[in-house]
């Protein structure tokens, strides 16, 4: 199994890149939302540590960024209950994949939280730092304090882009990406 990891700035379309390929997406973001809807446990586990922030469950993404904005030390509470779960889930995405050519994996803090292994191959989706803007502030809940913070904790662009195999220049366009991730694949197989 050859496992592609997606590398990139927030909101430079690693998701739709990972999408894209064809293969089997794990992506941490769609997991980390599934445990705020679904997962009683995670719940009491953040409203344990973060009681005047957490109200109900199902969790309110308000809730949680009001806490991570409040403070640098919420956010790795946050962080700390909720990688353990990720990770688990990621186990098992493996586990069920494992007889596939290639997986993907669409995970943020993938370099940060040391989940890539020897051997896996990284591709840094790259974008244009206007047409990023642009885009997440199309977003519902767009707030530019909380992406600072966020990438904060993040390694610098510059050293994902170094760690990469592959750049994939994203111009948000389907045919360019589609020809790029076409070449890797060529090289790849």
């Amino acid at each position: 199994m050859i496992k592609i990891g997606i590398l990139g700035d927030i909101g430079s379309g690693k998701s739709y890149v990972a999408k894209t390929f064809g293969y089997p997406v794990f992506s941490a973001d769609h997991e980390v939302e599934k445990l705020y809807k679904k997962d009683k446990r995670i719940f009491n586990k953040l409203k344990k540590v973060l009681p005047q922030y957490i109200s109900k469950f199902p969790i309110n993404k308000k809730e949680i960024t009001t806490a991570i904005l409040e403070s640098e030390f919420n956010l790795k509470k946050i962080i700390k209950i909720i990688h353990h779960d990720v990770r688990k889930k990621m186990n098992k995405f493996l586990k069920k994949n494992k007889n596939k050519k290639i997986i993907i994996l669409d995970i943020p803090l993938l370099l940060e939280n040391k989940i890539n292994k020897n051997g896996d191959i990284l591709i840094f989706v790259q974008s244009k730092k206007l047409e990023i803007l642009k885009r997440l502030r199309k977003r519902k809940n767009f707030n530019k304090e909380l992406l600072k913070k966020f990438r904060k904790i993040q390694l610098p662009i510059d050293y994902k882009k170094k760690k990469s195999q592959f750049i994939i220049k994203n111009n948000f366009r389907d045919k360019s990406v589609k020809i790029a991730i076409k070449k890797i694949l060529k090289e790849i197989l």
